[in-house]
C-alpha cells in the first residue's frame, strides 16, 4: 500500500482515509467494527471523526462516532496501527463549542475518554471561530501537544484568507501551527478549494484530507432524480446537485467508468486522489459492498484523457 506524508508531519497515511461520520448513525456499532476490520486488513491505516458526529442523529448528544471508533480499537488491540484524526469546535450543546483555550483544554479530555486513548494522532479545529483569537487557540494545541494527549493539530473549513491569517499568527508567536488542512473538495465542489486556497496549501507544506469526497453521494450515482432522494437519510443533501452541471458530471463519470469498469464512487476517488496537493480523501461507507469499493479505488489508475474528460465536465 502506497503510503503518504501529511505535510511536514511524521504521519502517513494510506490514499483513502475512512470517514466516521456514519458511525452511531446510518451505522450501527456492530457493522461498524466489520467495515474498520476490511478496511484496515486492505492496508489502510486512518479514521477520520469528530467530537461532535453525530449530533445531528435523532437521540444523540454527540461523542457517538469516537465512542465506537474507541470501542473497536480496544477489541482488536491495534491502536498502534491507526492514525486516529478527530475535531473539535463543533456545538455539542449549551456552552460547548468553539476553540476557546478554556473549551479545546476541557473537550480533548472528552474525546481522548471516549477514544480510549492517551493521544490523539492529529487534532483539527473544525469550525473558525471569529470570536477566538488565532494564536489562542494554537497556544491550546500547544499545549495539548506539550502535554503528550494529541501528536499535531490542523484545521478544517479555512478560506485562504483565514488560513492565510493563520499560518501569520503560528510564525508570529511560535510553536504549534496548523499542519493539515481538511476542506471541503470533489469533482463537483471545485471552487472553493482550487485556487488560491490550494496554493497556500502547496506553498506552506500543508497536508490535505478532503471531506465530502463523494459531493454527500452524489458521485456515487445513486441519485440521478429528485425520486432517489429518498434512498438514504443523506439524501436531502444531495438535492441541489440534480441541475445539469451534475448531470455533466455523472455523464463523465459513467464513461470513464465503462472504460475502467469500475463504479463512479471509485473514478471520483482516483480523481481526487491524484489531485496536486491532496494526500487523501475521506471517504465514508456504511456497507461491506461500499468499503470494497473504497479499496478498489485507492489502486485506479486514470488515464489522462479520463482526467481531462472528468475536468471538463466539472469545470466549476
Amino acid at each position: 500500500m502506497e503510503m503518504r506524508r501529511l505535510g511536514r508531519t511524521d504521519l502517513s497515511i494510506a490514499p483513502i482515509v475512512f470517514g466516521g461520520n456514519v458511525f452511531g448513525w446510518t451505522t450501527d456499532a456492530k457493522t461498524a467494527f466489520a467495515l474498520l476490520d476490511r478496511f484496515f486488513a486492505a492496508g489502510f491505516n486512518a479514521i477520520d471523526t469528530a467530537d461532535s458526529y453525530s449530533t445531528w442523529a435523532p437521540g444523540n448528544k454527540g461523542g457517538e462516532s469516537e465512542t465506537i471508533i474507541g470501542d473497536w480499537m480496544k477489541a482488536r488491540g491495534n491502536r498502534a496501527k491507526v492514525t486516529l484524526i478527530t475535531k473539535v469546535g463543533s456545538p455539542m450543546g449549551k456552552g460547548k463549542s468553539g476553540l476557546s483555550a478554556r473549551y479545546i483544554a476541557e473537550e480533548v479530555e472528552a474525546s481522548l475518554t471516549r477514544l480510549k486513548t492517551d493521544v490523539i494522532d492529529l487534532y483539527l479545529s473544525h469550525w473558525p471561530d471569529m470570536a477566538t483569537p488565532f494564536e489562542e487557540t494554537l497556544g491550546a494545541h500547544q499545549r495539548l501537544i506539550e502535554q503528550g494527549k494529541i501528536r499535531w493539530c490542523g484545521a478544517s473549513n479555512l478560506t485562504a484568507t483565514l488560513l492565510e491569517s493563520a499560518v501569520a499568527a503560528a510564525k508570529k508567536r511560535g510553536g504549534a501551527r496548523y499542519e493539515v488542512l481538511e476542506p471541503e473538495y470533489n469533482l463537483y465542489d471545485r471552487a472553493g478549494f482550487e485556487g488560491p486556497l490550494s496554493d497556500l496549501c502547496v506553498a506552506e507544506q500543508l497536508g490535505v484530507i478532503t471531506y465530502y469526497s463523494l459531493a454527500r453521494g452524489f458521485l456515487s450515482g445513486k441519485y440521478r432524480s429528485e425520486a432517489d432522494l429518498g434512498q438514504s437519510p443523506r439524501g436531502e443533501g444531495v438535492k441541489r446537485y440534480l441541475n445539469p452541471r451534475g448531470e455533466r458530471i455523472l455523464a463523465a463519470l459513467d464513461e470513464v467508468s465503462a472504460r475502467h469498469r469500475a463504479k463512479p464512487a471509485e473514478v471520483a476517488l482516483s480523481w481526487l486522489i491524484h489531485r496536486p496537493g491532496v494526500a487523501a480523501p475521506i471517504a465514508s461507507a456504511t456497507s461491506l459492498a461500499q468499503t470494497e469499493s473504497l479499496i478498489r479505488s485507492a489502486s485506479l489508475k486514470l488515464a489522462a484523457e479520463d482526467v481531462a474528460a472528468l475536468d471538463r465536465a466539472s469545470a466549476p
